[in-house]
């Protein structure tokens, strides 16, 4: 087994096993063109959108699919968050097909504003998926517990260290700004997913928020992971590097939300982790929420959106 290690110091094709395509209830939104999607395509392969009319009631799920007249992006939506997961999830199934190919990876870039719950739905979708994958596949032996066949890639681990931020020329912004897309090293996260995509597996850094540093080769993705997500706010971005980053991925999904929202949660998060309200309510407006702005910016390059409902 060939595996890459990344320091952070100075496509195939997957769909669900089902025989039956994901069909979802269609719903209303002014402006926009209304139709019956099944979501089972691939960028890398470029295989476009197709209609078909059904309806899926699956525990009286009620999940909407929504396309834009311009450029067809679905947009989903469900009465909670669970429902998506679910149908996500089943999405992203590997077949067996696929599973037989030693570096086989589908990577789904997981995009969003601060606050929008991308690392919880990364989460809770690859969840889902390792409990569903050995109940679809006969390859299992029921009395073994099965390998995880997907995982998430957090984008955290590309933050620049503080020593990197202290070196450049105005430290005191650079810590101020922490978290704006210059403040990452993409070309780190492109390199993570050149070796993923060639070799099948990766070290990968990870991020203490206790110490506010990068923790290296803290993650490993191994050739048994088919599915990977990978989340971050900047995965989107159609400039630089960041750009380059976007062409790696077979899928981009982009998690949708209120800005208002988005900022009312980060506030919480900021106040949790020991910031006093005046300076959690500084750094929102002094960086979240442009960094939030700048990304909102970026959904329209995404091959799907996702409706955030209120947790």
């Amino acid at each position: 087994m060939e595996v890459s290690s990344l320091s952070t110091t100075p496509g195939a094709y997957l769909s669900s096993s089902s025989t039956e395509s994901l069909l979802f209830k269609r719903g209303k939104l002014p402006s926009w063109h209304h139709r019956f999607v099944a979501i089972s395509w691939s960028r890398r392969n470029q295989q476009s959108l197709f209609g078909k009319t059904g309806s899926l009631d699956r525990n009286k799920n009620s999940i909407k699919v929504l396309c834009s007249q311009q450029r067809e992006i679905p947009v989903v939506e469900a009465r909670c968050m669970d429902e998506i997961y679910d149908a996500l999830a089943e999405r992203l199934l590997p077949t067996s097909a696929i599973a037989s190919y030693a570096n086989a990876k589908h990577i789904v870039g997981l995009a969003g504003p601060p606050g929008a719950g991308k690392s919880t739905l990364a989460s809770e979708v690859v969840q889902r998926i390792n409990k569903l994958w050995p109940q679809k596949s006969s390859s299992f032996d029921s009395q073994v517990k099965p390998p995880d066949v997907a995982t998430v890639l957090p984008m955290d681990g590309f933050h620049l260290y503080r020593s990197q931020l202290d070196a450049m020329e105005n430290p005191k912004e650079a810590h101020a700004r922490r978290g704006a897309p210059w403040t990452f090293d993409p070309s780190l996260l492109l390199k993570c997913l050149r070796n993923l995509r060639n070799q099948g597996s990766v070290y990968a850094p990870s991020f203490d928020h206790g110490v506010g540093d990068p923790v290296e080769d803290d993650i490993f993705i191994g050739l048994q992971h088919k599915v990977v997500i990978v989340e971050g706010n900047y995965l989107l971005l159609d400039e630089g590097v960041w750009k380059d980053i976007s062409s790696m991925l077979d899928e981009r999904w982009f998690i949708e939300v209120d800005l208002d929202t988005s900022m009312q949660r980060v506030l919480k998060r900021h106040i949790s982790t020991g910031k006093s309200p005046d300076v959690a309510k500084w750094r929102i407006e002094y960086n979240d929420r442009p960094n939030a702005e700048l990304i909102m910016k970026s959904k329209k390059n995404a091959d799907l959106v996702i409706k955030s409902i209120d947790f």
